[in-house]
């Protein structure tokens, strides 16, 4: 497995993400082809979480919005290869961070921050452009790989600019550092368990939320901030904080948590192409004791 890995990570994706992104756009014509138009990549869920999300939309907006999600998935495929080599140049023409001062401000408090968002857009380009408009050191929490060698790979790519990984087995680790830092969390990945979060409503749904940016805002007093990943043109992009949730500690239980979802949600009726709807978020049913509204 080891070895299969290697010839795949410098046989295949190496030379991939080498190439000018003209001919990675033409190779993403060709997979949104393939995954849509021939194979149907999990198309059955996609097609779910859309008409679940938007019930009073009809069939024909249902297949325009997944059509559309396609084409851009393909084109978030490609742009997350180019990762593992894009030049710190190329990173800042296509990546723009509009409001740094927004967090910045919460730097010259001597505050560490917590960033919430969602799987919105392209956040592996985030990754790597976040840390150089920002005052703080920004880190990432992450579910670490079992296969040690990918787990270094993806870190040492996501990092190369400046963002530190940080496994979620220690995350309590993040927020006893002493260097004034910006904690990213991803909010909308479906939990592990689902009587171990927060239920609320999302897209119309039932939707078991994680509690994990709450938690650690309130037990660490970390002002909360959310942003939003926009899509100017194809492979260009720009981040932009929208709201921040300045005293944690003086919110009821779970608002934070569904102030953070309500934001995302706006931004994916705007323009739902652009989230990632093939992931399995909705798998998990309320328990019966479960009274979270």
């Amino acid at each position: 497995m080891g070895i299969l890995n290697i010839l795949l990570y410098y046989g295949l994706l190496i030379p991939v993400s080498l190439l000018p992104f003209p001919v990675l756009y033409l190779l993403s014509d060709g997979l949104y082809v393939i995954l849509y138009k021939v194979i149907g990549y999990r198309k059955k869920v996609v097609l779910k979480n859309i008409s679940n999300s938007f019930p009073e939309r009809s069939r024909e907006e249902h297949v325009q919005i997944m059509s559309a999600f396609y084409r851009h998935f393909c084109d978030l495929v490609v742009e997350s290869i180019k990762v593992f080599t894009i030049s710190r140049q190329e990173v800042e023409q296509r990546f723009t961070v509009i409001n740094p001062e927004f967090m910045d401000r919460f730097f010259d408090k001597g505050q560490s921050v917590i960033i919430a968002g969602g799987h919105y857009n392209n956040w592996e380009l985030l990754a790597v452009a976040i840390d150089g408009p920002v005052k703080h050191k920004v880190l990432a929490l992450y579910k670490a790989f079992k296969n040690q060698w990918l787990d270094g790979k993806m870190k040492s790519s996501r990092g190369k600019y400046g963002l530190e990984m940080i496994s979620t087995k220690i995350a309590k680790s993040a927020f006893q550092r002493e260097d004034l830092h910006a904690i990213i969390f991803g909010v909308d990945q479906s939990p592990s368990k689902s009587n171990n979060c927060y239920w609320g409503t999302f897209l119309n749904q039932d939707t078991p939320m994680i509690f994990g940016a709450e938690k650690y805002a309130k037990e660490y007093n970390y002002p909360v901030l959310y942003g939003c990943i926009n899509k100017i043109k194809r492979g260009h992009y720009s981040w932009e904080f929208t709201e921040a949730i300045e005293e944690p500690n003086k919110t009821g239980y779970g608002e934070i948590t569904q102030r953070i979802h309500s934001l995302l949600e706006q931004d994916i009726i705007a323009k739902p192409e652009f989230w990632l709807w093939s992931h399995k978020r909705w798998k998990h049913k309320r328990p019966a004791e479960s009274t979270q509204q």
